[in-house]
């Protein structure tokens, strides 16, 4: 996939940037590059690979260092939503904002 000079300006148009000429030439070059990168790593043969779960894991054993999942703030709910508008059954009510 390689972007032309339009695709940049689109872009820029989207992202409110004002380019000049040689900016968008030089982003026109770097995306496209990056475009290249993602290619190569696409053609490499993957199937009958294991997914890392840490990039160390691939040179060395690696024992994730996990803390306990426990709850250690109290519960101040009802506190938090004494100064809230509208409450319901524990939950914030909001005007609706989408049609």
């Amino acid at each position: 996939m390689a972007l032309t000079s339009h695709d940049i300006a689109r872009i820029a148009h989207l992202a409110r940037l004002e380019l000049s000429p040689s900016e968008s030439e030089r982003m026109l070059t770097q995306i496209n590059g990056f475009f290249d990168i993602v290619e190569k790593m696409r053609a490499v043969d993957t199937s009958g690979i294991e997914p890392l779960s840490h990039p160390v894991a691939a040179v060395q054993d690696v024992a994730l260092r996990l803390r306990d999942d426990v709850a250690n703030e109290p519960n101040n709910r009802e506190a938090n939503q004494q100064s809230a508008p509208a409450v319901e059954r524990g939950l914030f009510l909001v005007p609706k904002v989408i049609e």
